[in-house]
């Protein structure tokens, strides 16, 4: 029993690890005002589609409420996919992005000139690619949003990064349909995270191996 609670214990410190690598990532991303992410593509274009009909609705309600949604289909199709870590990563995520904004607001923002932005965003969407394969290779559980590929590239027996590819490509095609804002920071992150997150799940499975 004590091996099984040291155990677990130790993949959400390594799930929360991630979370943070993951979302400096994403910090510096966002910083770049180059573009929103595909998901969150997704999320706005929704978000601007009801908005006018549901009035108490914001961005943030919207990006919960669609997270809720994937996690209890995802309880229809296969429910060993959620676990304590896809509420950490739902509950977390925010505040460490939060965190970071603060920290390096004053450095990273749009008044830097474009290459710095592009090389801040490649870089940003390189670090989320890491943290993520942290994370999915902790076995603790994943974010919504991260799920959708996961699960359909184990399904299928298909490699992880063309899964993602098109996963992203289709939040973005849907959001962009309703009305989402699409940028080029949006297409590099929708081509760069799936292929390199790819590369480095392997060396990211070693990494939680060593440490259980």
């Amino acid at each position: 029993m004590k091996r099984n609670v040291k155990e677990i214990s130790i993949r959400l410190l390594l799930l929360l690890a991630g979370l943070t690598i993951a979302h400096l990532g994403v910090t510096l991303f966002l910083l770049t005002d180059l573009g929103a992410d595909p998901f969150n593509v997704f999320v706005q274009g929704i978000f601007r589609t009801l908005s006018s009909s549901v009035r108490i609705l914001t961005h943030g309600y919207t990006h919960i409420t669609i997270c809720i949604v994937i996690i209890l289909v995802l309880l229809a199709v296969d429910r060993s996919y959620i676990k304590i870590g896809t509420i950490v990563c739902m509950g977390f995520g925010g505040p460490i992005i939060d965190f970071f904004t603060r920290l390096l607001g004053g450095f990273i923002n749009d008044g830097n000139p474009f290459a710095i932005r592009i090389l801040t965003l490649a870089a940003g969407c390189v670090i989320l690619a890491f943290g993520m394969t942290i994370v999915i290779k902790s076995d603790a559980g994943t974010g919504p949003n991260d799920l959708v590929a996961i699960v359909i590239s184990d399904k299928l027996a298909r490699p992880f990064g063309p899964v993602r590819i098109i996963v992203d490509c289709c939040f973005v095609a849907i959001g962009f349909l309703l009305g989402g804002a699409v940028g080029i920071g949006t297409i590099i992150s929708a081509f760069l995270v799936g292929p390199v997150a790819d590369k480095f799940l392997p060396y990211s499975g070693k990494i939680v191996d060593y440490f259980l």
